[in-house]
């Protein structure tokens, strides 16, 4: 495991799994700790508000999840994949059971984790993760236009279209020259569509204490779906804000008090 300083409280780690890396943030502080797993196009960095809004109560650790971020590429990107890198990070921690939340995809990871391994999570924070995704073509399919990498950070800006503001700062420098993207464009879909399906199985599969979190601006968790999805889970909770799909990015301090206010609760 090597580790590298990002901030003045923050620390950059690397995991090794059997075939690959996987990176991490601590965002450090003295309170508890909590994982948090973004989901598609995004990456642990992505949880830097949350983490100020929950500090000093709590301490989260962000991974990039695989093929995202400073984590390497993986030869597939199926549920079963996620979801041991999250235990694998989780049992190299030995923090024992604790929070954990996640958004999107991660989201579904994060209950997928509570419902097969309760000994790893104390409750679950589900933000815009659904119970069940129809099949049909991926709605993440324009990535596909975007190339992976550029000669410039200029040329790579100029593909990003309406994902510029969330994906321009995280492009990185390779050091041969030239910059990439955050995540491939086809391990993304790839991704999408693998987590297409039911899940009401692990949805309902696990018993601690769980927030859902929904945005009232974006199809992804209607209203309906959502209200399903809390009323037949016991000791589920519903909150849902003003915001989009990315909720902890849009609106932190109203994310992070419904947080605060849930895990103070317990």
């Amino acid at each position: 495991m090597t580790t590298e300083q990002t901030s003045t409280t923050t620390t950059r780690h690397e995991l090794d799994l059997a075939d690959r890396r996987l990176s991490y943030l601590d965002f450090g502080g003295p309170g508890r700790p909590l994982l948090a797993l973004h989901g598609h196009l995004s990456e642990g960095q992505g949880f830097a508000g949350v983490a100020r809004e929950l500090a000093p109560e709590w301490r989260v650790i962000a991974p990039d999840q695989r093929g995202h971020g400073d984590s390497d590429r993986a030869s597939e990107y199926g549920r079963e994949g996620y979801l041991a890198d999250a235990v694998a990070l989780l049992r190299h921690l030995d923090l024992g059971p604790i929070p954990v939340i996640g958004h999107s995809g991660g989201a579904i990871t994060a209950y997928q984790l509570a419902a097969r391994h309760p000994e790893l999570v104390s409750a679950l924070v589900n933000e815009e993760g659904p119970a069940e995704l129809p099949a049909g073509p991926s709605p993440l399919a324009f990535v596909l236009a975007m190339p992976w990498t550029a000669p410039t950070r200029e040329e790579l800006l100029a593909t990003l279209g309406p994902l510029t503001a969330m994906v321009g700062p995280r492009l990185r420098e390779l050091p041969e020259g030239g910059w990439r993207l955050p995540f491939h464009p086809a391990d993304t879909v790839d991704s999408e569509e693998a987590v297409r399906g039911s899940h009401w199985d692990d949805w309902l599969g696990s018993h601690c204490p769980a927030l859902l979190v929904r945005g009232s601006t974006f199809p992804c968790l209607p209203e309906a779906a959502a209200t399903e999805m809390a009323g037949r889970r016991p000791d589920t909770r519903l909150v849902t804000l003003p915001t989009d799909h990315f909720v902890h990015d849009t609106d932190p301090v109203g994310f992070g008090a419904a947080v605060r206010e849930f895990l103070g609760a317990l």
